[in-house]
């Protein structure tokens, strides 16, 4: 960083990436600072600056540069590399201390705390946040965790058996069948059920998990601030949510009917793989921290489907586009939608969905992140 740099980064103030600091009294400060850039999107800390934007300077640098380091290596766990370097301006020394986004998050003080970065502040992280980090770097998966208020009477053990039955070729009852559902992680080794678990098996999954339904409407036009004509809240277990959301659909993707010969065929405006694989993504690949439902809008000229969540890890919409972009936020979820034969292991149902639209309507799919959301967008065919 040069002088410019410097002032014109001062001159734009604390944010998200940025920090002042007039200096450092406690090694516990110094560790705060740069564990919340680390657990959140990196950033610099301008020593020598007040929080007023002033340049102050700092004094005993050297000693100032040991210090950092050795906060950095023995004070945050794990261990955060830093770069560190001196800028003289004005007739004073200014340390600018860059923070890498971590790859070993979430990082935590000597003292177990956990810091993010929110804005122009850090603060503690909150247990979703800190459970998305965990999901971030695949220490945890938040569809595995036990839930401690739910017990095996929470589970309807009949449906159990069943779907393990028909997608598992297994038959058990008892222990045996508590035993199977723990294999696949439905249920915990202190028999009590997962979130998964739940959202497959239970006998009222919402009660445990509100966020997990998807909020369905239908709008008479292009505009999301008209007043829905037919509105749905699709809640149970997943199967009953993916079976009740298809009926909907139906309902307003019509279909072409054309005779040739003596038979009828149909001509859908959309396939059905296409609806199947949007709304099955969406309840695979959200995040479930998240306090809101996955939506689905039909409007005149277009089908959203809003799953909550940003896309994980190394995903991005480009790689999604060709094909091959395979990273699971939920694996049990996505295993056990793979039995009931809805998902594939080779992450191609964007690229499959993109090629189907384009030759049904001759337009494009539109995929895109906005806030804490990921929105895939059918264009339909006005007729």
């Amino acid at each position: 960083m040069n002088e410019l740099e410097l002032k014109e980064r001062i001159l734009k103030g604390e944010d998200l990436h940025t920090e002042f600091k007039e200096s450092f009294s406690k090694n516990e400060d110094i560790a705060k600072s740069i564990i919340c850039f680390a657990n959140t999107d990196g950033g610099q800390l301008l020593v020598g600056v007040s929080d007023t934007g002033e340049i102050v300077g700092v004094k005993n640098i050297d000693e100032l540069l040991r210090r950092i380091d050795d906060v950095s290596y023995n004070r945050c766990e794990p261990p955060i590399t830093i770069v560190q370097e001196t800028l003289s301006i004005e007739n004073r020394t200014v340390l600018i201390i860059h923070v890498p986004k971590g790859d070993q998050r979430p990082y935590r003080t000597a003292s177990g705390l956990y810091y993010i970065r929110s804005a122009n502040r850090h603060r503690q992280a909150s247990r979703e946040e800190l459970l998305r980090l965990f999901q971030a770097t695949e220490s945890i998966y938040y569809d595995e965790i036990e839930i401690l208020r739910a017990s095996l009477k929470d589970v309807d053990m009949d449906y159990a058996k069943k779907f393990l039955e028909t997608y598992f070729n297994l038959k058990a009852e008892g222990k045996h069948l508590i035993r199977y559902l723990t294999n696949i992680k439905a249920v915990s080794n202190n028999e009590k059920p997962t979130r998964a678990g739940i959202l497959f098996f239970g006998e009222n999954p919402q009660y445990y998990i509100p966020n997990g339904r998807i909020s369905a409407a239908y709008i008479e036009g292009d505009d999301i601030s008209t007043s829905p004509a037919d509105k749905k809240n699709f809640e149970g277990r997943v199967s009953n949510i993916l079976e009740d959301c298809m009926r909907f659909l139906k309902v307003y993707v019509k279909e072409r009917h054309i005779i040739k010969g003596l038979e009828p065929e149909n001509y859908p405006e959309i396939e059905d793989f296409v609806l199947r694989e949007a709304l099955v993504n969406t309840v695979a690949h959200r995040d479930y921290t998240i306090s809101a439902p996955a939506r689905l809008l039909i409007f005149s000229n277009r089908i959203e489907f809003h799953t909550p969540g940003k896309l994980p890890n190394t995903v991005t919409i480009e790689n999604m586009k060709i094909g091959g972009a395979h990273v699971l936020r939920n694996p049990t979820i996505y295993n056990l939608l793979g039995k009931m034969g809805l998902v594939t292991d080779i992450g191609s149902g964007i690229k499959r969905i993109i090629e189907s639209v384009k030759k049904t309507t001759g337009k494009n799919v539109k995929l895109k992140v906005i806030h804490s959301e990921f929105v895939l967008t059918i264009p339909r065919k006005r007729r």
